[in-house]
């Protein structure tokens, strides 16, 4: 992004037309960036909580005050019986960037010794299951989309949460590319597709095998590329053999002849594009769904090419020195329990020890973890200790017990690496911060310094920890140091500029290969070879629950949300108008529901009221609610997760937000 400032203000916010990937273009949210730094609610200064945990009643404090408060809480609880475990970092990414995401704070919690946190809500299944099989996050590089003749947008809404691929995928379908959405849901990406396949949720990995089974039984595979780049080929063959596309079609609720079609535009079509992205792993399955998916690219040879392959993330094609930035060894052999962020509603109403306080930053949990009413129940809890870093009264921080002003992007240095392309990019301060506010990793060298944690990396700067974060071995990192990219706002990564990385074979696994059998899942348990692991909460996994409960419930970003992020600013809510559900008519009319109606949303974790919106969006079975909705801009002061669950996914420790079964009724 350039910003434009007058006389210290922000006056203008646009993309950097400069920049490769991006070319000028800010997606929906961000292109009103400026009313989120200055808009008329945003916290400015310190603030202790004066009413009831969950009325948001503060008044203002000096940050002296209120940074004596909470190391003093800190040390005591440290000191305690119960000891430094009873205290919970409970961040996520908000902010993503190593300074104010993933340096400080980590360290700052690992010299106390706090509990770890897992944090699992995003993507952790579906990078488990593609490591599994790639050796990574890693995979074709999205730049070369525009050359594909064959695009799968799988489990992918680039319209909402990708935009500048979709530019991209747009030229290859205007060069006569056929693009196929695979999706419950057809959204507005799926409706611009040449073909959408509406499989069920949680059923993505029984149709990758079922076209794995068509592209082998039919002679469609690269037998050169699987001879000399992969591992497994014939014990995959062998499994292949029951995987019918009959079979995959009864799992998925397709037709077989669909399933056929798929497999064969996939494997007579050059160069053939998987954009794999995070929807289709949040359920009890995903890990191995996304495992099992990245296969395809190398039974084809694919990845020959540069418009080729599967991505899912680059990220791991940066090698950003994480323990340098996080300093695990600040642990001192000390071996904190570990607490997975998707079930914090369990952690805060039922750990042994208890959580006795909180130090949330980047995060919103109370609006975005599932389960929330535990979740709300363990943030009520008068015994626990809480504070939150945020640039606004979120629903989380209703209930904290001190307030700490957050920046924003605008107002702090950051170094960033993506998870959608190849460059290295820098975050410089185009402003100085907002009111009384602090960059999370100053509030966290203050703390350091109020308990006495004298290790010379708690007085590195922001700058110094962009430094730390570039300094790298690895070849694709040589040449791109803070200063330059500093000054240049952003660098590619060395690799060349038509990037076919896997062409030659060389994947970052153990065996240098593509692994159709893997040791590392069989060490931990798992079947070496892929596998249709089904979703929890289904009519063939659970049929009592099924019966009470038939309709598989999604909760996809809105539009004009980021997570929760931007949910409070009026310009999105007014454009979202308010929480609705999509339904098809058959499901509509079996409830005497019709468009506009009020309906509730239940099952026993909970229950909340949407607008029925009935549009045949979703397939019969599927209901669809855009989120996420703060709770306090929500009409009954609940939202989607008043109804998803706290069960893990397969690999990764894993939410499984999609896993959900529930059932709708007219208001």
């Amino acid at each position: 992004m350039l910003v434009t400032v007058k006389d210290g203000v922000a006056i203008r916010i646009q993309g950097d037309p400069s920049m490769p990937f991006t070319d000028g273009t800010l997606c929906t949210k961000v292109s009103h960036y400026l009313e989120r730094t200055y808009a008329p609610d945003r916290v400015l200064h310190p603030m202790r909580r004066t009413g009831p945990k969950g009325r948001g009643e503060f008044q203002r404090i000096a940050w002296d005050e209120a940074l004596d408060e909470i190391a003093a809480r800190l040390k005591a609880l440290a000191a305690s019986p119960e000891g430094p475990e009873s205290i919970l970092p409970l961040s996520y990414a908000g902010t993503m960037g190593m300074v104010q995401y993933a340096s400080m704070d980590r360290r700052f919690f690992h010299r106390l010794g706090a509990s770890l946190l897992e944090r699992t809500l995003c993507s952790s299944a579906g990078k488990f299951g593609i490591k599994a099989t790639l050796g990574g996050s890693v995979g074709m590089d999205p730049e070369r989309f525009a050359e594909a003749r064959l695009i799968l947008l799988w489990g992918a809404n680039p319209i909402v949460s990708n935009l500048h691929l979709w530019p991209r995928v747009l030229e290859a379908k205007r060069r006569g590319a056929k693009v196929i959405a695979i999706d419950p849901y057809r959204s507005l990406s799926a409706e611009k597709c040449s073909q959408h396949i509406a499989l069920l949720p949680g059923t993505d990995g029984a149709l990758a095998l079922g076209m794995m089974h068509v592209l082998v039984a039919e002679n469609l595979v690269d037998r050169d590329y699987i001879a000399r780049y992969t591992l497994g080929f014939e014990a995959l063959a062998e499994r292949l053999k029951t995987c019918t596309p009959e079979w995959a079609a009864g799992v998925c609720g397709l037709r077989a002849a669909e399933v056929v079609q798929l497999a064969r535009d996939y494997g007579t079509t050059r160069p053939a594009a998987i954009r794999l992205n995070y929807g289709m792993q949040r359920h009890a399955g995903g890990g191995i769904a996304a495992r099992t998916i990245a296969c395809l690219p190398a039974l084809v040879g694919a990845w020959r090419e540069p418009a080729g392959g599967i991505v899912l993330s680059t990220n791991d094609f940066y090698n950003f020195d994480h323990a340098a930035l996080e300093r695990p060894d600040l642990l001192g052999g000390r071996q904190p329990r570990v607490i997975n962020h998707a079930a914090v509603g369990d952690a805060l109403t039922a750990a042994s020890p208890p959580v006795r306080a909180v130090v949330v930053y980047n995060n919103n949990p109370v609006a975005v973890c599932p389960d929330a009413e535990k979740v709300v129940a363990g943030f009520r809890r008068e015994d626990l200790f809480c504070v939150v870093m945020d640039s606004f009264l979120t629903d989380t921080a209703d209930y904290a017990d001190i307030v700490l002003p957050a920046t924003t992007q605008l107002e702090h240095f950051d170094v960033h690496k993506s998870y959608g392309h190849l460059y290295v990019l820098a975050n410089n301060p185009s402003i100085a911060p907002v009111g009384e506010s602090l960059p999370n990793s100053e509030v966290f060298r203050r703390l350091a310094a109020r308990l006495g944690f004298d290790d010379p990396c708690f007085r590195d700067s922001d700058e110094d920890i962009c430094r730390t974060a570039l300094r790298s071995a690895s070849p694709r990192m040589q040449g791109i140091g803070w200063e330059r990219v500093k000054e240049s706002g952003w660098q590619r990564l060395r690799v060349p500029e038509r990037f076919a990385p896997f062409a030659e074979g060389g994947f970052p696994t153990p065996s240098g290969k593509c692994e159709f059998t893997s040791a590392w899942l069989e060490r931990q348990g798992f079947d070496p070879l892929p596998f249709f692991n089904p979703p929890a909460e289904s009519a063939v996994s659970d049929a009592a629950r099924a019966k009470r409960y038939p309709l598989a419930f999604l909760s996809p970003p809105a539009r004009n949300f980021l997570n929760s992020t931007f949910a409070n600013l009026k310009r999105f809510r007014d454009q979202e108008g308010e929480p609705r559900l999509e339904l098809h008519s058959s499901d509509a009319q079996a409830r005497g529901i019709v468009d506009g109606d009020r309906v509730r949303v239940f099952n026993d974790r909970g229950s909340y009221f949407l607008r029925a919106r009935v549009n045949d969006k979703p397939r019969p079975g599927v209901v669809v609610a855009p989120s996420v909705w703060w709770r306090k801009h929500s009409p009954d002061g609940r939202n989607a997760n008043s109804v998803t669950s706290q069960r893990i996914a397969d690999l990764g420790g894993g939410a499984t937000f999609y896993d959900c079964l529930v059932e709708v009724e007219k208001a």
